[in-house]
C-alpha cells in the first residue's frame, strides 16, 4: 500500500484540523478510499497512487487557503475539494474584510466565497444580480451593503422593495394600515436591518424616509437616484414588473436583485423577469452577475441537505 505523509508548516494543527477533528473527517468522506490518519502535524494517507496524487493536491490547496485566510470551515472544505482551480474560491483580502458593524457590535462580512464575490461585484458595478437558492445570504449580504452605503454618504436613502406575489399585488383584503398589510412580505427585510441599526434610528430612518420599504407595485413612476436599491425574490417578478423597476434607476444609484430562479410562485404560463432578465442582460457591461450555491448556505446544515434532496427529485423530473 503507497504511504503520503504531509507535515504542516507553520499552521497550527488544531485549527486545521477542526474541532474534534472534523475537518479530518470531512476529508475522509471525500477519500473515503483512502486511510487518513491525522497525528501531532503530520497528516498520513495510505491507498492507490492516483488517489494520493489528488488528496496531495488538494491538501495543498487548503493549506495554501488556510494561510491565507487562517480560516477553514465546512463550506471553504467542500468549495476546495470540489473546484477545478483556486480562481473557483479565491477573492481578494479586502472582500472578506468587515462590511459595517451591526448592532452590538456585531461584526457583518461574507462568510464564503460566493459572498465575497458578490461583495467585489457591487463594489465595481452599479447594477448586480445574486442569484441563489435560500440560505445562502443574498439578501443580508445587500442589505449589508446598502447599510454600509449609506453610512458612508455614498448613499442618501435605501429602498428595499419585494414582489407581493402571495397577494397578486393586491393588499386589499388584508387586515390593518397599509403598513402593516406590507409587513409580513418584508419581514426578511426588516429582520436583516434589524441587525445592523439599532431600533431607534432604524425606526426614524423608515419614519423620514432615508429607508423605505415597499412592495414593488409602488415602485411605478418613480425615479430612483441617490440610492440603494434592492429587490428582493426577483424570480417572482414578471416581465412588465422587470422592466419597469430596471428602467426606474437614476443618478449615483446601487441595485442589487435577488432570487433563486428555482421557486417561482408565479401563475403557471407566467414567465419570470428574472429568468429572463439574465438571459437579456448576460452580456451588457457593467452589469455583475454572481450565482452562489448550496455550498454558500450558511443557515442549519439540514438545510443544505434539504436543498440537495429536492434537487435531485427536480432534476429526474
Amino acid at each position: 500500500m503507497n504511504e503520503l505523509i504531509l507535515e504542516l508548516e507553520e499552521i497550527t494543527p488544531k485549527e486545521f484540523f477542526g474541532a474534534q477533528n472534523a475537518n479530518i473527517k470531512l476529508l475522509k468522506e471525500y477519500f473515503p478510499k483512502l486511510k487518513i490518519v491525522a497525528r501531532g502535524n503530520k497528516i498520513k494517507a495510505y491507498g492507490e497512487e492516483s488517489l494520493l496524487e489528488e488528496f496531495d493536491r488538494r491538501m495543498s490547496m487548503l493549506m495554501e487557503h488556510f494561510g491565507k485566510y487562517n480560516k477553514l470551515d465546512e463550506n471553504v472544505i467542500e468549495r476546495v475539494l470540489t473546484s477545478q482551480s483556486s480562481d473557483d474560491y479565491t477573492t481578494s483580502n479586502k472582500s472578506g474584510e468587515a462590511i459595517i458593524h451591526g448592532v452590538n457590535g456585531k461584526i457583518i462580512k461574507a462568510q464564503t466565497v460566493n459572498q465575497r464575490k458578490l461583495v467585489e461585484s457591487v463594489n465595481k458595478n452599479d447594477m448586480v444580480f445574486a442569484i441563489g437558492p435560500a440560505g445562502t445570504g443574498k439578501t443580508y449580504t445587500g442589505v449589508a451593503l446598502a447599510v454600509r452605503a449609506l453610512k458612508n454618504k455614498e448613499v442618501k436613502r435605501i429602498i428595499l422593495t419585494r414582489p407581493a406575489v402571495e397577494a397578486g399585488e393586491n393588499l386589499g383584503f388584508l387586515p390593518g394600515d397599509l403598513k402593516e398589510k406590507l409587513d409580513p412580505y418584508m419581514q426578511p427585510l426588516y429582520d436583516a436591518l434589524r441587525d445592523m441599526i439599532p431600533a431607534e434610528k432604524l425606526a426614524s430612518f423608515i419614519e423620514n424616509g432615508t429607508i423605505q420599504i415597499a412592495p414593488l407595485a409602488f415602485m411605478r413612476g418613480r425615479t430612483l437616484d441617490n440610492a440603494f436599491v434592492i429587490l428582493d425574490e426577483g424570480q417572482n417578478t414578471t416581465h412588465a414588473q422587470m422592466k419597469m423597476f430596471l428602467t426606474r434607476m437614476g443618478k449615483s444609484a446601487k441595485f442589487l436583485l435577488t432570487g433563486d430562479p428555482g421557486q417561482v410562485d408565479l401563475p403557471r404560463r407566467s414567465i419570470s423577469g428574472l429568468k429572463e432578465a439574465l438571459l437579456v442582460l448576460k452580456n451588457v457591461e457593467g452589469i455583475g452577475m454572481i450565482y452562489l450555491d448550496d455550498k454558500d448556505v450558511i443557515r442549519h446544515k439540514l438545510v443544505k441537505k434539504v436543498i440537495e434532496a429536492y434537487k435531485s427529485i427536480e432534476n429526474r423530473d
